[in-house]
């Protein structure tokens, strides 16, 4: 999955894309300029592929929505958590319009999916994570996020919970160097580990994972890690879907060699998808050299990422759900105190 430097398609970026190795299209805010404009680069890319390749997006609201105009303003995760504090159920009903919201305006611009939601605690210790966590323990992570992801799959995009198995616990930010967490197996079994095997019994559809090396559990980073994807993911926690790679350009990686190097030892472990964002040239490398590189299962997962026809988003804001779900958001961005009552929320 590679991403794009403007508004539109380059013709250098055209090729790039007809390449065989290249299955995603990841977006920025640098690639939105207006509604009108991102619609026309979604169909741009879909005419450049048959069958058409995946369109993704950081989209989770708060600090990570990033699209602003036209869109909804969406809340950070951490206020359905503080929601949910003072009420579980309003918090369920806030939580599952969220994901809602999020992905139907997404779907009426053509977007596959957004990488979301964040399942990672919130233990106070990492910037990075923050209020993007819905909040510390994990038994409310796993309620919120479950009605979070039923709100997205209503809307027709499949949810990626991350950064599998935990990036919360402590304070490196992992696009700067490569954070390491001591903590034993059964420490993450505890907390960590617990959103993820919820959801992955409910049918989680993807996750991406992190770039956060366990010493304790592997000499690997969990991206780039096979006991984390095989034996722990897989096997233990029988998860079937999507194994996405965080960043490739990220700084916890550098120490893996080049964009190529990196790309390989993440496919070998198990990843599915390896993402290589703001940095062409490492892009271009990756592609040249997974020319022969050829996964028939890992691509019948990523078909399943794909999103059925949605509606437009004329017919989407006329919408009774729609207009529900935006007075939820505004209501949470001013204090969650004044967030709908159950009914107002239905």
């Amino acid at each position: 999955m590679m991403d794009l430097q403007g508004v539109t398609v380059s013709e250098p970026e055209r090729d790039m894309i007809c390449h065989p190795a290249v299955g995603g299209i990841i977006l920025f805010s640098r690639n939105f300029e207006s509604w009108e404009q991102l619609c026309s680069l979604t169909a741009d890319i879909r005419r450049l592929r048959q069958p058409p390749i995946l369109i993704a997006v950081d989209h989770e609201g708060g600090r990570v929505q990033r699209f602003r105009q036209t869109f909804t303003e969406l809340p950070p995760a951490g206020m359905l958590g503080q929601l949910y504090d003072q009420s579980p159920e309003r918090a369920h009903r806030a939580a599952q319009l969220h994901g809602w919201l999020l992905a139907a305006e997404l779907r009426a611009a053509d977007i596959d999916i957004s990488f979301a939601p964040v399942v990672d605690l919130d233990f106070g210790v990492s910037s990075v994570i923050g209020d993007r966590a819905l909040h510390r323990r994990p038994e409310v992570v796993s309620e919120l996020a479950q009605a979070w992801i039923g709100g997205m799959h209503e809307a027709g995009m499949k949810a990626t919970a991350k950064h599998f198995p935990g990036h919360g616990g402590i304070a490196p930010d992992s696009h700067v160097t490569l954070p390491v967490d001591q903590r034993s197996l059964a420490e993450l079994q505890h907390d960590d580990l617990i959103p993820f095997s919820h959801l992955i019994d409910l049918g989680l559809p993807a996750v991406m994972m992190a770039h956060v090396l366990y010493p304790q559990i592997d000499d690997q980073m969990g991206s780039f890690s096979s006991v984390w994807i095989n034996d722990i993911l897989r096997r233990q926690l029988n998860f079937n879907g999507v194994v996405f790679s965080d960043d490739l350009s990220m700084g916890a990686t550098e120490s893996l060699g080049s964009y190529a190097q990196r790309a390989a030892v993440a496919l070998r472990a198990g990843c599915d998808m390896v993402l290589v964002c703001n940095h062409s040239k490492g892009a271009q490398q990756v592609i040249e050299s997974l020319t022969d590189y050829h996964d028939a299962v890992a691509q019948l997962r990523l078909l399943n990422m794909h999103s059925p026809a949605a509606p437009s988003r004329q017919e989407l804001v006329v919408s009774e759900q729609w207009q529900r779900a935006v007075q939820m958001a505004q209501q949470l961005n001013k204090t969650p105190e004044l967030a709908l009552d159950p009914d107002g929320l239905a």
